[in-house]
Order: C-alpha cells, then structure tokens, then sequence
C-alpha cells in the first residue's frame, strides 16, 4: 500500500467518525404523569352497619353486581380508573371461615405477586381489628383487607384498576390510595 491510499484512509476513516454526530442512546420507558389530588376526607354514614372517612375526591356506591350481598359497596376512584370493593358479612357462627376466605383471597395473588405484607391493625376503644394485605409485584389486587369485632360484623376490601397491572406504572397511584386504606381501617366504627 503506498503512502497516498494510506492518507486517503486515514483521513477516510477521521472523516466518518466526525460526521456521525448523531449519537443514540435508548431512553428508558416513560409513563404519563399522575396529577394526585390534595388529600381530603369525609365520613361515610348511612343504613349501613359500619360508617368510615373516606377521600373526598372518591364516590361511594352501593354495589348493583348481580351477586351482591346487603351492605356492600364501592369506592370508586374516576380520576385513576380504580375501584375498592368492600363486602360486609355478619359474622354468626363463621368467624374462622371468613378470615380465612380473607387469607385464601389475598394470597391468591401470589402467582403474579412478588411480596405479600401483612400489616395488623387493631382499636380496643372502636372495637376493631384487623389485618391489610400488601401485594406486590404486578398482581390484580394490590391492597386487600378486612376488619372485625370478632363477634358480629365482618368488612373485607380489595383495591383493583380497570388496567393491565404494571406495578411501575401504577405504583403512584397505589401508594396515593394506600394512605386511603389505611384512614378507612383507623376510623371505621361499627354502628349499634
């Protein structure tokens, strides 16, 4: 190769790398901003059994599924496409089986999820205990719950969204109606 073809490949090869300028760098995926609303709350009083605070920015109706039950109801979230089912049973003689309906429910999700947390709640002065269930991973339901007396009332929930789960996507949301959940459980009081 003489000195000439040498040049010409040289500068070639300098004049490639500086013309590529375009540099392209993969960017990670990206999710829409949530715009959460100010936390506020109002009590949930009614014919019902049992009465609750419950954010100011959710709807609460009773639920017209064909295979509901008196005193059930929704907590609907329009603003995330979200719902929080709750059931209410009076406890008779299945205070054991409803529980661990409760557990079986919860841990149903443990195909998909990759944690469940269990967190205790309990007011001796309310008369009320209880336990909520923190899925994670990227399970249908990642809040589930249920309170008691022990001896005449029995309220489970689970929280769902009208959404293909994606635990990056929906954590936001999750943990912005998680402090909801937790407000639900400290002031719900059984009516007489």
């Amino acid at each position: 190769m003489n000195s000439i073809n040498k040049w010409l490949l040289i500068l070639a090869v300098v004049v490639l790398t500086f013309a590529c300028k375009q540099r392209y760098t993969p960017k990670a995926r990206g999710y829409f901003r949530i715009d959460l609303p100010e936390k506020a709350y109002q009590m949930f009083e009614g014919d019902y059994p049992y009465k609750f605070e419950y954010p100011a920015y959710a709807v609460v109706k009773p639920d017209t599924s064909s295979n509901a039950e008196k005193y059930w109801l929704n907590i609907s979230y329009p603003e995330f496409k979200g719902q929080i089912h709750m059931s209410y049973k009076p406890v008779g003689n299945h205070f054991n089986m409803l529980m661990e309906d409760s557990r079986k429910l919860a841990y149903k999700h443990s195909i998909k999820a990759d944690a469940i947390h269990e967190r205790m709640f309990y007011d001796a002065e309310k008369n009320v205990s209880g336990v909520l269930y923190e899925i994670k991973g990227n399970a249908a339901s990642p809040l589930q719950f249920y309170a008691t007396d022990s001896l005449n009332h029995f309220l489970r929930g689970s929280l769902y969204f009208n959404a293909i789960p994606n635990q990056d996507s929906l954590a936001p949301v999750i943990n912005f109606v998680h402090q909801d959940v937790i407000r639900l459980m400290e002031t719900l009081q059984w009516n007489k």
